[in-house]
């Protein structure tokens, strides 16, 4: 009977710290009230929303969402758990990068119970132990009506909806010197292709997708003068936040130009490529971040389904002559690519690694393997 009566108060303990009510706050003043699990905090950050139907861990630990409440728009969220948080050779085995970046999360219905060949713990728990707090019984369909019409906002999530508690805005700060690595990190067999990797705020996929093409990776900070390094090709990668914070990052891509090395750039790294051949870049209403963009590459019918999340997207009109766009976005008619028309430089949008989401593009790191 004590066992019994001290495991009650325990799990009564813990089932009010998971549903505290809590509110989602946006900056134009709409109120949601739901109730909290994962950690229970304050936070704040950009209001984004994620349309895919899957892939919550990968999306949670993606660096581009650094900074951002992360919104998912498809209802049941938790119920396939979270794999466990294991490494080979430095790379995580099931997530993106080392943590959970999102600064909080909304769902409308979270799982308590969750089942899955390779779960090993709860999303409630693992939000708990990255300290990232999570809001449940929003209505996400009104909540994304409102971010599609008005664009993305700043928003918190708090105990009190009438705090005065400033909403942090990720604009303020270069996100991808927050998000790159400090120091240089390789991977892969040294005799093989070198390539140096920008670290904007890779995902490890991105990683695993040239190790398994036998490249050897040289994976450098952000703003590292990546000149002084012997290699056969190099790779920009994906990362967070506005890419005009960049400017050292984009003088040493316009220097590398020069050059006849071939130039890979993934999301991030098409908006720092376009940027180092004379293109702007915008900020887009509400980003595109799904698993289910439709991509057409320019002078063909050749259509892809895309995995993307960025906020930024190129405006194509500044590129010079010598450049041209390598695709398009079929629902906006936005950028999703640049390629040089003579030497071996080219970029994408979206994610041809798709962790997680559709792998139509995978072919592209296949064609620049071949360029080493």
């Amino acid at each position: 009977m004590i066992f019994l009566s001290t495991f009650a108060r325990f799990f009564s303990h813990t089932i009010m710290q998971k549903n505290k009510p809590v509110y989602l706050v946006l900056e134009d003043g709409t109120k949601f009230f739901g109730t909290s699990f994962g950690d229970y905090s304050f936070t704040s950050g950009e209001v984004v929303f994620n349309t895919a139907m899957v892939g919550y861990p990968e999306s949670l630990t993606d660096p581009s969402y650094m900074g951002q409440i992360l919104v998912t728009t498809y209802p049941l969220i938790g119920n396939y758990g979270v794999p466990e948080d294991s490494t080979k050779d430095r790379l995580s085995l099931f997530f993106e990068s080392e943590k959970i970046q999102v600064s909080g999360l909304v769902v409308s219905d979270y799982s308590d119970e969750h089942s899955h060949w390779n779960s090993r713990q709860s999303l409630h728990d693992w939000l708990k132990t990255h300290n990232i707090p999570a809001i449940q019984g929003i209505d996400t369909r009104e909540l994304t009506k409102i971010l599609r019409e008005k664009g993305s906002m700043k928003g918190k999530i708090t105990e009190n909806p009438d705090d005065a508690y400033e909403m942090y805005d990720p604009e303020s700060e270069n996100q991808v010197a927050k998000a790159s690595c400090k120091e240089v990190i390789t991977y892969g067999n040294s005799e093989n292709r070198r390539v140096v990797l920008i670290d904007c705020g890779v995902k490890h996929n991105i990683i695993r997708c040239l190790l398994k093409r036998n490249a050897y990776v040289i994976r450098v900070p952000w703003d590292y003068d990546f000149s002084t390094v012997d290699y056969d090709g190099l790779f920009i990668s994906n990362g967070p936040g506005n890419p005009a914070h960049c400017t050292p990052t984009i003088e040493r891509l316009r220097k590398a130009l020069d050059g006849d090395k071939p130039i890979f750039g993934i999301c991030m790294g098409n908006q720092l490529l376009s940027m180092a051949a004379g293109a702007k870049t915008y900020k887009l209403k509400y980003g595109h971040r799904s698993h289910n963009q439709p991509v057409r590459m320019v002078g063909s019918n050749k259509c892809l389904i895309t995995a993307q999340n960025h906020g930024y997207a190129v405006d194509p009109s500044g590129l010079g002559s010598d450049w041209a766009e390598f695709f398009v976005n079929m629902n906006d008619g936005s950028n999703e690519g640049i390629r040089h028309k003579t030497k071996p430089f080219f970029s994408a949008q979206f994610h041809p690694e798709a962790a997680s989401g559709a792998t139509d593009a995978d072919f592209l790191f296949d064609e620049f393997i071949k360029l080493l």
